[in-house]
């Protein structure tokens, strides 16, 4: 292998560890969420995700009531998005934590504080669910179209003979079956969200006992999965810098990780072995390539 492309994995897994212990951004999933799944609770009215104790409290009202969208919204809200909710539906409390200015303080829409302070107070508010309201009608999501495929990843995933199905909302590799499952192509933000994501599952399926084999829970114990992790982060990313689709890691893949940082740390040799890991990985992916074919032909 070049010299120079050893080098990028270098670069680039020096730039994800930094990027761990900097704390980098909160990870996102790549794919657009439309509110179609209670997984995810959104507001109708702002598009944001509701957090905290809000989560918990949609995802229990959701489950009791078989919902099936995560689209929540005040009465207001809905009425205003020319949507009615339906006569004697039941409300889902959540809880919005207003900031009480200082009296004198700049002007706004807070009440003031007694005694100079800033003060946070809780205010109930009542929502209701896609499922509870008549007449809404969405705006269509921008969806990404086919022709921002880029061919050479294609034909490098092809030729790796991973079994893939696309459809749904989630990405993983099933063992079990030796597939990869991933959302449709048109659900992500861009080409490469998509092939970040599917080069990460498709690193997952290289552990597989006909491919690279690899099993850590012996060197890791029960934090195997939390490194099989890491290794699948490292090695789609190295994938990426030989596709010239991503060379840089972006935020979101160091903070996927972050909260595995804590095994990093404790063992200070475990990045190195997950690097080597995931080394392994891209050069197995690179050796189904027929140029590595012919390479080991001559």
């Amino acid at each position: 292998m070049p010299s120079h492309r050893a080098d990028i994995y270098a670069r680039i897994t020096g730039e994800i560890v930094a990027a761990i212990e900097a704390g980098a951004g909160e990870f996102r999933m790549p794919w657009h969420h439309d509110g179609a799944a209670t997984s995810r609770p959104v507001n109708v009215a702002s598009s944001r995700p509701y957090r905290g104790v809000n989560i918990l409290a949609l995802w229990i009202a959701a489950r009791e009531a078989g919902y099936p969208s995560g689209l929540w919204g005040t009465y207001r809200q809905w009425l205003a998005l020319g949507a009615q909710v339906r006569k004697g539906e039941h409300a889902t409390s959540i809880v919005l934590w207003k900031t009480l200015r200082p009296a004198g303080g700049d002007e706004g829409d807070e009440p003031e504080a007694p005694g100079g302070r800033t003060r946070m107070f809780a205010r109930g508010y009542a929502v209701f669910n896609l499922a509870q309201v008549d007449g809404y009608a969405p705006a269509a999501s921008p969806q990404l179209p086919e022709s921002e495929r880029l061919a050479h990843a294609e034909a490098f995933w092809s030729r790796l003979g991973i079994v893939t199905v696309y459809g749904g909302s989630e990405a993983y590799y099933l063992p079990s079956k030796d597939t990869v499952f991933m959302p449709p192509f048109s659900a992500f933000h861009d080409a490469g969200a998509h092939y970040s994501t599917l080069y990460h599952e498709g690193v997952h399926a290289t552990a597989a006992r006909h491919r690279c084999n690899r099993d850590l829970s012996g060197r890791f114990g029960s934090e195997a999965y939390a490194m099989e992790e890491v290794v699948a982060d490292l090695g789609s990313a190295l994938i990426l810098a030989d596709l010239g689709i991503a060379v840089h890691p972006r935020p979101d893949h160091a903070a996927y990780i972050a909260s595995w940082l804590k095994v990093l740390k404790n063992d200070t040799s475990a990045i190195f072995t997950a690097a080597s890991k995931a080394q392994a990985a891209a050069d197995w992916m690179h050796a189904q390539q027929p140029a590595a074919q012919a390479d080991v032909a001559a």
